[in-house]
């Protein structure tokens, strides 16, 4: 289990969009033989889109999404109470038609049962990530072999997400990208180029040039300076 999640926070490190954190996630479920896996991190506004990363059949992910399911789910509107991680099966469907409609569907594509580990970060943020299969054994072995490691795989990965496709990446009314503001960031932690590229797994070149471009973006001349816009526009922690 420790080799597999050191693993899984090397490819967190090095990722830098969507695809690889998926990636990321399913070589360690692949470790843990937990095959099919979603996470869904819901916006604070209903209005928001929610953010679904997976490796569900992308018709069902599609379906999903475009009927707007999260808000009728009964393993999303049970995990959105908090808590600790759950198994659940067809008896979750409950008496709701709309709730018993999503578990139909979800079984023609193979989902029929899972483990579901909510997220309720120290902003508010929801999210949950769930390792589903067709047939309990499938999942409820492995899940309860790895149960105490499981939570923190679902952490690390939310904050991962958050971290790197968050759409908070404006200074100033500058739009940065993932990796210029995250040296940003790492810079005002009193972080050197060096210890930026080792941190996220790239050359101190590249952390220079990512942090140069940071600059003329900003208008700005100097570091302490980008880093005063940045602090003027609400920077948040790295581990928040």
């Amino acid at each position: 289990m420790q080799t597999v999640f050191e693993r899984f926070l090397e490819r967190l490190s090095v990722s830098v969009d969507e695809a690889d954190l998926r990636g990321a996630l399913a070589d360690v479920a692949s470790g843990l033989d937990l095959l099919a896996f979603a996470y869904l991190s819901l916006p604070p506004q209903s209005v928001g889109k929610p953010t679904l990363i997976s490796n569900y059949p992308a018709p069902w992910t599609a379906r999903y999404l475009e009927n707007r399911y999260q808000s009728v789910d009964p393993v999303i509107v049970r995990a959105r109470g908090g808590g600790c991680p759950f198994r659940w099966g067809s008896d979750l469907s409950g008496e709701e038609p709309a709730g018993a409609q999503v578990f139909e569907e979800a079984a023609q594509f193979g989902i029929c049962c899972g483990m579901t580990i909510p997220i309720i970060d120290r902003r508010g943020n929801f999210a949950a990530i769930t390792f589903a299969a067709d047939k309990p054994d499938a999942v409820f072995r492995a899940a309860k072999r790895h149960e105490e490691g499981l939570p923190y795989i679902a952490t690390c990965f939310h904050m991962f997400v958050r971290r790197k496709l968050s759409t908070d990446r404006m200074v100033d009314g500058v739009l940065l990208t993932p990796r210029e503001y995250e040296c940003l960031q790492w810079t005002a932690q009193g972080k050197s180029d060096w210890e930026i590229g080792c941190i996220l797994g790239i050359t101190q070149r590249t952390a220079a040039f990512h942090l140069a471009n940071a600059r003329r973006k900003l208008g700005v001349t100097t570091t302490r300076q980008a880093i005063g816009r940045l602090a003027r526009s609400g920077f948040g922690s790295l581990t928040s």
